[in-house]
């Protein structure tokens, strides 16, 4: 555990953070230098927002297993896990298997290969929603591509998404501001809020084309939405002939029907992304036949979908092997399980030292919350201080775990006892020396 002045650590949450950030800075020249390097021909010397943090990120290096390795030679167990999508680890012998087969066949071949055939089946039979799928290249494209095909099914315009919440780069309402949002029909309700909700969507029934929502929020705070609110969501949008649209961007891992399957509440429309790639880029968006059929090139009036690497074979052929090799239906629930116990075992060492902490998520998905202020939505997630979740973030790291810096702790399959003792005893050190802080 990193040498940590007691007196200077509690003072206040201001001088702690200026402590770990120092520290942070002087364990890291090598990200430094690489970081000022990158900005000079990057805004920010950054290409992802997400990923930048003060004082700046570190550059990571290589990758194995469930560990990373930093410029400068830390290691880290990896709980970032790439926003979810690194389910696989950094080295899954069937994915790198799968890649290298693909490459030795030639990459960009520029018509269908039987790759895309056969995923579209194996994520049909998987989830419940998917009568026909198509695919993109990341969950932001699917989101847009599934609202649009919405839109012009219903010729209605209205799109019901709840604050706080995020379904991609142009369609944030939460924490990375939406000054690029694009400038669709928005109306906004509140995550969990039912009879508010109800009353919107009545309120709006005749202009709204689809209502979309993540079973379970991501980088919203990794709290869950109630069967009986996604449940009310379903009857809504039958009544008023809405499509109900659940990005299951991020969720579809939180089960082996995701998050749809587990509560037995089948939408409309589903996108998805992050791991189905097997780590590749990837999205996909899919639904009901009557929305599906309509990109159906042989039928007069079709929609167009277009995109160069909609089915690449990297992509396609990674995504098979994950899904029929490693990310099984049984893995699934797995994993699951796992973080079920891990978050637990972290709530309990918060909960034995009576601090106002809580760690909110499902499955194998969760996230720090230095905050004892009830979560029911994104926009609860303000009363946590952002200095808190910062001094977290750095002090894991310097405990050789790497999360993100909201918070955010993802499970990848390689893990086991090892890495989940080990980040329970950081969280635990990290409670009793900034605790008064919490």
């Amino acid at each position: 555990m990193p040498d940590i002045p007691f007196e200077r650590a509690n003072f206040d949450l201001t001088a702690a953070l200026e402590d770990a950030e120092h520290r942070f800075a002087e364990a890291n020249p090598t990200s430094a230098g690489l970081y000022e390097q990158a900005c000079r021909a990057m805004p920010g010397g950054n290409t992802r927002t997400v990923l930048y943090y003060q004082p700046f990120p570190v550059s990571l290096a290589r990758g194995d297993g469930c560990y990373v390795e930093d410029a400068d030679g830390h290691r880290y167990a990896d709980f970032v896990v790439e926003q979810t999508a690194g389910i696989f680890g950094h080295s899954e012998p069937a994915i790198q298997r799968a890649i290298s087969s693909a490459l030795a066949q030639g990459i960009t071949l520029g018509g269908p290969t039987p790759r895309e055939g056969r995923l579209a089946e194996i994520m049909c039979e998987r989830f419940p929603s998917l009568d026909m799928v198509r695919f993109t290249n990341s969950g932001t494209e699917a989101n847009l591509m599934a609202l649009s095909a919405a839109r012009a099914v219903t010729g209605r315009t209205g799109i019901l998404a709840f604050e706080g919440s995020y379904h991609g780069s142009v369609l944030s309402f939460g924490g990375y501001g939406n000054q690029l949002n694009l400038p669709l029909d928005w109306v906004m309700g509140r995550y969990n809020d039912m009879e508010g909700t109800r009353e919107l969507i009545e309120a709006n029934k005749d202009s709204l084309a689809a209502i979309i929502i993540e079973p379970m929020t991501g980088s919203g705070g990794c709290i869950p939405a109630t069967p009986a609110f996604l449940q009310m969501l379903r009857d809504a949008a039958d009544e008023h002939g809405i499509i109900l649209q659940f990005d299951e961007v991020m969720t579809s891992r939180l089960g082996p029907g995701g998050l749809q399957k587990a509560h037995g509440i089948t939408p409309d429309m589903t996108s998805f992304g992050k791991y189905l790639g097997g780590g590749l880029t990837f999205g996909a968006f899919g639904g009901k036949e009557a929305v599906m059929s309509h990109f159906d090139p042989r039928k007069p009036g079709h929609f167009g979908h277009a995109g160069t690497f909609n089915n690449n074979v990297l992509t396609m052929q990674a995504a098979i092997a994950g899904l029929t090799e490693v990310f099984t239906e049984k893995a699934a629930e797995e994993i699951n399980a796992q973080g079920d116990l891990l978050r637990s075992r972290l709530n309990n060492a918060a909960e034995t030292r009576s601090l106002p902490v809580q760690v909110t998520g499902y499955g194998s998905m969760m996230m720090f919350h230095p905050t004892g202020t009830a979560l029911t939505g994104p926009t609860d997630t303000d009363a946590a201080p952002k200095e808190a979740r910062a001094l977290f973030h750095l002090e894991m790291m310097a405990r050789a775990h790497y999360v993100s810096r909201r918070g955010m702790i993802v499970l990848s399959l390689p893990m086991g006892s090892k890495e989940f003792d080990g980040l329970t005893a950081a969280f635990e050190d990290i409670l009793d020396t900034y605790g008064a802080l919490f």
